[in-house]
């Protein structure tokens, strides 16, 4: 097998963690409430605003014999800057207000998988940051436009409120392809270890986030405040 095969093979168990939440089910039925797909916006924005961060941390310790690697989180970083705003116009769209939605707290769990992304880059090896990688991109491919369809009819919202869904759904399918052609090219076997391992951890904390979603972590009193106003 190559490596990125054995990568998804070994990670199978934990990725159907996060497939079971059974918020992705009520999705991809076209049963979640506004509430619930702005808690999901709202979630994804704050651990979305760290991307080119993290990228940026992972290829400033990338080591000079791994330079193609350093050359490839470029282009991931010229492919993902500004996506936490598409993520708050989608936000706008809804009816709810994205500054509030920019200066609110993130969930615990929505923490907490941010945290463990820098620690493993700076106190691990930076290259498990792709295990993250390969969760988040693999699990849009997977959904995203699925769920994006079934949402925006069920609720009739705009289309224009679902531009994080459905451009991540035909973005990431491209990203997977270069992601698979990168991971192919690691043989170190500690670097792989580390990769396969963040991605274990990253399918468990992303999980934790879908399985915790609710109205709550979202922006629903705010939205009350605007209907009483």
């Amino acid at each position: 097998m190559t490596f990125f095969e054995q990568l998804v093979a070994k990670t199978e168990a934990q990725r159907q963690y996060l497939l079971s939440a059974p918020i992705i089910s009520e999705a991809l039925a076209g049963k979640v409430s506004i509430d619930q797909y702005v808690a999901f916006l709202t979630q994804a924005y704050h651990h979305v605003k760290h991307t080119v961060p993290l990228l940026m941390a992972c290829g400033a310790r990338v080591p000079e014999h791994k330079e193609w690697l350093r050359d490839a989180l470029a282009e991931y970083i010229e492919e993902e800057l500004g996506h936490q705003e598409w993520i708050l116009n989608d936000i706008a769209a809804c009816g709810f207000d994205k500054e509030q939605a920019r200066a609110s707290k993130p969930a615990m769990a929505t923490e907490l998988m941010v945290s463990y992304a820098y620690d493993t880059i700076a106190r691990n090896n930076p290259l498990g940051f792709f295990g993250m990688v390969h969760v988040l991109e693999g699990t849009s491919i997977a959904l995203a436009d699925s769920a994006a369809s079934e949402i925006k009819t069920s609720l009739a919202l705009p289309q224009k409120a679902f531009t994080y869904l459905t451009s991540h759904g035909a973005l990431d399918q491209e990203h997977v392809k270069f992601f698979q052609g990168l991971m192919n090219r690691i043989t170190d076997a500690d670097d792989q270890h580390a990769i396969i391992h963040a991605a274990q951890r990253f399918y468990h904390l992303y999980g934790n986030i879908f399985h915790s979603l609710s109205a709550e972590h979202g922006l629903a009193k705010i939205r009350d405040q605007q209907v009483s106003a």
